[in-house]
């Protein structure tokens, strides 16, 4: 298993890797999440995205947009066939060594209610929720903003 920058010829692993993990959330929320329609070819080409490989084939990636005080976590996605094996905390654990290799002690992240076992996970990697905000384009649907102090 190897965790590297994604390079521009990943980009359609990387779209299909996070529609694969991510169409789970589309029926109960009633539209595909951000990261399902997000521009992983711009992501990529800024050096924002790492993966998850083994054997040549992908099966994690994280998005991570840094800022003057904390690390952002855009997505993380794990091929739903990898799923609890402990890939979703690998990439997160990186994250956090991204961010402190970047003298930032602040991680931060979005999701949405409905999303009930991201907000578990991260809750259990000592996340917190600090604040809820209605989705800009669907009103009846809420984000959650969480963060974790870091040292």
């Amino acid at each position: 298993m190897a965790l590297r920058p994604a390079q521009m010829g990943d980009t359609d692993a990387v779209t299909a890797l996070t529609r694969r993990a991510y169409e789970k959330y589309i029926d109960p929320l009633g539209f595909e999440p951000k990261p399902m329609v997000t521009d992983h070819e711009g992501w990529i080409r800024n050096k924002h995205v790492w993966v998850l490989e083994e054997s040549g084939t992908l099966f994690g990636s994280i998005v991570l947009l840094p800022d003057d005080e904390a690390l952002m976590v855009y997505s993380i996605a794990v091929d739903p066939d990898r799923q609890g094996e402990g890939h979703g905390r690998t990439l997160m654990g990186f994250a956090e060594d991204q961010a402190r290799s970047l003298g930032l002690s602040r991680m931060m992240l979005f999701t949405n209610e409905k999303m009930t076992d991201n907000i578990a996970l991260y809750e259990r990697l000592g996340y917190e929720q600090y604040g809820r905000q209605q989705h800009e384009n669907h009103p009846d649907s809420w984000v959650v903003f969480m963060r974790k102090e870091i040292e």
